[in-house]
């Protein structure tokens, strides 16, 4: 290629001297006449980048964007296999003769039947699967949103109330569980429905004249509590509330209602035998 370039840089090189050079053996009787002096019609001339008014070598660069290559080997072309035995990845492709290796894939982490590293390595920690996950909200919170006019202090305040007025996320996996955070702040009786209380918590709701009642609402009953409208667009019905497993018995108090209810229900003697949980 260079060789290319510079034979073509010297060829016209030769050829601009002879057309703007001038000859010195050549005489005519008007050279000593004045020439007219032609004006340039260009709107935008060039000015002569030659103080000795010659121009006819032109700057030639040896390299140019057509001469552009990759260097040699930076592009390998992808072996195609099982094209014929004179590619030299035909037939077998490269695998070999029979062999576990040559007749597909195993499985992920097997080490040809050892013990493989995953059973080799210990176990640490233990995860239990009955663990239940309550989301946390504190009576400071509660007390604040009743003084913004988000939560009706005088009707029953429930985990859909809660979640409608984000005083808890969105996501409710098994429950919500009230804790005692900020409650010098409740200065009137409030009735709530949650899944878990704390000591503290319930001590200040039921000093102040209020109700904390424990409910229990399986995975199908929260989806009814907090988003009824899903049974409507569905054409189904509520479905019934669920009782509660043996082992969560003891740590409620009633089975929660369906629809979401308004009204709390009266610890009283005979309201806690109407709403005890039956255990037949």
């Amino acid at each position: 290629m260079l060789r290319r370039r510079l034979s073509s840089l010297l060829a016209t090189s030769i050829r601009n001297a002879s057309i703007y050079s001038k000859p010195s053996f050549i005489t005519h009787p008007l050279s000593s006449l004045p020439l007219p002096q032609f004006q340039s019609v260009h709107p935008n001339p060039k000015p002569n980048s030659n103080p000795n008014g010659f121009n006819g070598i032109r700057a030639y660069s040896l390299l140019s964007l057509n001469d552009l290559r990759d260097n040699p080997g930076a592009r390998k072309k992808k072996t195609r296999k099982g094209r014929g035995i004179g590619s030299g990845k035909g037939k077998t492709a490269g695998r070999g003769h029979k062999g576990q290796k040559a007749r597909g894939t195993m499985k992920f982490g097997f080490e040809g039947g050892q013990t493989p590293l995953r059973r080799r390595m210990p176990k640490r920690g233990f995860k239990n699967p009955f663990s239940l996950t309550f989301q946390p909200v504190g009576l400071g919170k509660i007390a604040k949103l009743i003084n913004v006019g988000k939560i009706d202090s005088s009707e029953l305040i429930t985990m859909k109330t809660l979640k409608d007025t984000g005083a808890i996320g969105k996501q409710i996996k098994d429950g919500v569980r009230l804790m005692g955070r900020g409650a010098e702040h409740i200065k009137w009786p409030i009735h709530l429905e949650v899944s878990r209380v704390t000591v503290r918590a319930k001590a200040a709701v039921e000093a102040a004249g209020g109700s904390v009642r424990r409910v229990y609402y399986n995975k199908l009953g929260f989806r009814a509590l907090l988003k009824p409208e899903w049974f409507e667009k569905k054409g189904r019905l509520l479905p019934r509330a669920a009782r509660p497993p043996p082992k969560q018995r003891d740590k409620v108090d009633s089975i929660g209602r369906l629809p979401a209810p308004t009204k709390p229900i009266p610890f009283s003697p005979e309201g806690k035998e109407e709403s005890s949980i039956p255990t037949a």
